[in-house]
């Protein structure tokens, strides 16, 4: 892939993630992809912050949506080459202070491969 291919799966999953589209979210993942973020790690322990697969990926963000309905990402920098993005964002949650969020998507065939979340 191209630095502007994942350029455009980046700003594909910001529209997605506001959107709370979460079929059209997953569906940028490949099905064994792994998603590691400090938020899995607090909420769910036992996972080590790290999901593995579309079903996990699915039930994490119809979760998300649930508990925060008014969370949004608003994009600060994208940043891509052909094997990677990196995104940084600010998370927004109506009662709660905004997070500043970087992320980093692993890209092959298309489809991330592997997401990391790193905040403070």
């Amino acid at each position: 892939m191209s630095a502007e291919a994942n350029l455009t799966i980046a700003r594909a999953w910001l529209r997605a993630f506001n959107a709370h589209d979460v079929p059209a979210l997953v569906a940028l993942y490949d099905d064994a992809a792994t998603h590691t973020s400090p938020k899995i790690r607090a909420l769910h322990p036992e996972t080590g912050g790290k999901l593995i697969g579309k079903g996990a990926l699915t039930a994490w963000w119809k979760d998300a949506i649930t508990r925060l309905p008014s969370l949004r990402y608003e994009e600060t920098a994208l940043t891509a080459s052909a094997e990677r993005v990196f995104l940084e964002y600010v998370r927004h949650v109506a009662g709660e202070a905004p997070m500043f969020v970087a992320e980093v998507f692993e890209v092959a065939g298309g489809k991330i491969v592997a997401s990391r979340v790193y905040h403070g």
